[in-house]
């Protein structure tokens, strides 16, 4: 199966995405955790205002196969949640990239960015999988 991996994205070895706007990242799980996980069911997200640590869990994911952590791809403070999932969260089974956006978080510091991987080191190691 071919995963949609946008390349103007950044990744996380625990497969979250993460869309930078200068200082607002925009965080979600990508296509193939969506597929590793399976039927998602229920999604646990941080208050907006809430200060996140890069690779400190910010959330939960729920699905009919598993629980998993979700990881935090930069330090900030949350600023917007997406409310849609709480009331849908299959949501993300059908849209992972694009409408199932986790959390906007606005960074803290751009240097952060460094220690994630972009689109051809991500396919690599979903590849490796």
């Amino acid at each position: 199966m071919a995963f949609h991996i946008p390349e103007d994205y950044y990744y996380t070895k625990e497969h979250e995405w993460a869309q930078v706007d200068e200082n607002i990242v925009t965080v979600g799980i990508t296509e193939f955790a969506q597929d590793s996980l399976g039927e998602v069911v229920y999604v646990e997200l941080p208050e907006e205002g809430q200060k996140i640590t890069q690779g400190q869990t910010f959330g939960v994911i729920e699905s009919v196969k598993a629980v998993s952590d979700l990881y935090a791809p930069v330090s900030g403070t949350v600023i917007e949640v997406n409310a849609s999932l709480g009331d849908d969260p299959s949501i993300l089974n059908d849209d992972p990239v694009n409408e199932g956006w986790l959390v906007r978080i606005e960074m803290d510091t751009e240097k952060e960015l460094a220690n994630l991987m972009r689109a051809p080191e991500y396919k690599k190691l979903i590849a490796e999988k």
